[in-house]
Order: C-alpha cells, then structure tokens, then sequence
C-alpha cells in the first residue's frame, strides 16, 4: 500500500519517468541486494535519459525537417565528393557555436539536402534548436505574415532557432526566372553575422 501512494505522488508531481523506473524495481528481485544509493541512482539515470529523450524529440519535431537523415548513416563509399574528414569535424556542432555559416553545393541528386538535415540532426541532439524551411515555403510565410501582421511573430520564431536550415535549391532557380526583390531581401537578411 505505501508503494502505491509514493507512486501516485510522483505521477501527481509530475514525474512519470521516476514512477516508471519505481515500479521496476519493484519488480525486479535482484534490486533487492543493491543499497539504498545504488538504486536511487539507477532512478536518476532512469529519469535523466527519459528527460533527454524527451526533449531531444521535442527538438526534432519543432525543427520539421524534410528526412529524418543522422550522421551515421551517411554514405561516404559513394563517389559524391563527400570529404569524411569535413562531415566529422561538421557533426561536432562547433560552426553553430561561434555562429558560422556552412553552405553545401552539389548537382541535384548528390543528397545536400540529406547532408544538411544530418547535420541538423545531430545540432537537435546536441541540444541546439533548428528549424527547416524550404526556401520558398519560408519567403511564402514571411509575405503572408507581413500582410497579416505577425511579421513580428514570425521573425521571432525564426531568432529562437539557434541554426537556420534553408533548402535554396528551388529558390534559386526561381530567382533566375523571375527575380523579385521580397526574396532578395529575404536572403539578404538570413545571409546576416547574426545567423
């Protein structure tokens, strides 16, 4: 009985994790020769790695990106010019710290857009919040937010993202048939230091 109040305590201070890992132990006979700290710290690490997971999903779905793509998976065997070395030193995040810009270039089909969404991947893991956008997509919304008047709004779901991930490759072919100055200015502005 006293088990089950401490388990209804947790899910009512909202520890879900705790309760589950709680639960376990009780379960599992063999918890019963470790000490008291032994066990309690098999709940903290239980509750650490929940809460790390949650919030790496959470990070991951708030930056939408178009494949679920992760550095391991890539594939340097194939001869697209992928520099192993690069994508390594990439994968550390450390660009995104001293806030610079990296642009990947390539034929169609050569996975840029897989590559960028790695790197962003690893970014969510590490902690730092991304957002994808489809270059077009992004110029569409901000228009439509300037004649609604959350331009304001907008932009500052944009400066909450710590990496700012643009898909331009239909952008810039857009740009060559019919350039407009909103996308210029629109590329102006997310090509500043600030980014």
């Amino acid at each position: 009985m006293l088990h089950q109040q401490t388990i209804e305590k947790l899910h009512a201070m909202q520890l879900q994790a705790l309760a589950d890992a709680f639960v376990k132990q009780l379960d599992n006979p063999t918890m019963d020769g470790l000490a008291f700290a032994e066990r309690f710290g098999l709940m903290v690490d239980h509750l650490w790695i929940w809460r790390e997971d949650k919030r790496m999903k959470r990070l991951l779905n708030e930056a939408k990106l178009k494949l679920q793509a992760c550095p391991e998976d890539i594939d340097y065997r194939t001869p697209r010019g992928i520099d192993k070395p690069v994508m390594v030193a990439l994968c550390t995040c450390g660009w995104i710290r001293k806030h610079q810009n990296v642009l990947i270039t390539g034929p169609t089909g050569v996975g840029k857009t897989y590559l960028a969404c790695a790197l962003a991947n690893q970014a969510c893991r590490d902690g730092i919040r991304v957002l994808y956008s489809r270059a077009p997509r992004l110029y569409h919304d901000l228009g439509l937010s300037r004649a609604d008047g959350t331009y304001t709004t907008a932009m500052r779901r944009l400066a909450r993202a710590q990496l700012l991930l643009i898909d331009l490759c239909e952008a810039l072919s857009n740009v060559k048939k019919a350039p407009q100055s909103g996308q210029l200015a629109g590329v102006r502005a997310f090509a500043s230091p600030h980014y």
